[in-house]
């Protein structure tokens, strides 16, 4: 796999070794204790190729995850760069399936300049993607780079869309300050404990079938104390439709697809981090 020593990637690495899966972390950084580690640079072909040798799935977790700080020449060529490499060596060691970290940052959050007012709510795969922002732009293309290689008949695949990945010990910092702010509307109020996500990756790269599944992965509730409709209400008004019997802090992300495709069902909420040794 593909970023084993980012925050993301050591999730999905650790939740692979648990479901037995034998890992590969491949990363430019030092990876932590508890799969095999290679170090190498994802934006060179050859060296992903030597890197993916003997690989039967690739899960790709790699590349800049966010552009605050970044230029947006870094953010789209080395975003590119890796998801290019990555499928490419993917194809030629053969690797039947590929699983990537795709983002809801393709439907134009939270990085866009302006923010775009949804029509209806939970958001779901009928929702088009409209990124605005370089970071959203490469998520979306990186999907359609992926979606190209399931039709040459490459690989099956599947992006899986998240919104913010936290875990007890960022929550308080990160959301913290942020969560009751107008800048939360930014991220529909959507977060995913690194956990669930990492499950999420094992239920792709063991699913069935053909094809490029592409779904949206959220926690069930909003990371906001504020009830769902009223957050809504007071950041874009109260003309935007929401689905029939949604109430409380649920999530405005819906995780239908995943749960139907994937039988993904996010186990994890910032309300027992607490329980865990960290406030939220």
């Amino acid at each position: 796999m593909t970023g084993a020593a980012g925050f993301l990637g050591r999730h999905v690495a650790a939740a692979c070794v648990a479901a037995g899966h034998r890992v590969v972390g491949v990363d430019s950084a030092p990876q932590p204790p508890g799969w095999e580690a290679v170090t190498a640079d994802l934006c060179d072909l050859g060296a992903t190729v030597q890197a993916f040798d003997g690989a039967e799935a690739v899960a790709h977790c790699a590349a800049i995850p966010r552009p605050v700080g970044r230029t947006a020449s870094e953010v789209f060529r080395v975003n590119m760069a890796t998801i290019h490499a990555a499928t490419e060596a993917a194809r030629i060691v053969g690797a039947g399936v590929f699983v990537q970290a795709s983002s809801f940052s393709i439907l134009g959050y939270p990085f866009a300049p302006a923010i775009p007012v949804p029509a209806r709510l939970p958001i779901d795969e009928s929702v088009p993607a409209a990124p605005q922002d370089v970071y959203g732009l490469t998520k979306w293309l990186a999907e359609e780079v992926v979606e190209a290689a399931v039709r040459r008949g490459d690989f099956r695949a599947a992006s899986l869309r998240m919104p913010w990945i936290q875990t007890a010990a960022t929550f308080g910092a990160e959301i913290g300050p942020r969560r009751e702010t107008p800048g939360a509307a930014a991220d529909l109020w959507a977060y995913l404990d690194a956990r669930d996500a990492g499950d999420a990756f094992v239920a792709a790269l063991d699913r069935g079938g053909a094809g490029h599944l592409r779904c949206f992965l959220s926690a069930a509730d909003s990371y906001s104390d504020r009830p769902s409709r009223d957050l809504v209400t007071t950041a874009f008004g109260a003309d935007v439709q929401m689905a029939p019997g949604f109430t409380g802090h649920a999530s405005l992300i819906s995780t239908g697809l995943a749960r139907a495709a994937l039988g993904f069902v996010p186990c994890r909420s910032w309300r027992d981090y607490a329980g865990e040794g960290q406030g939220g």
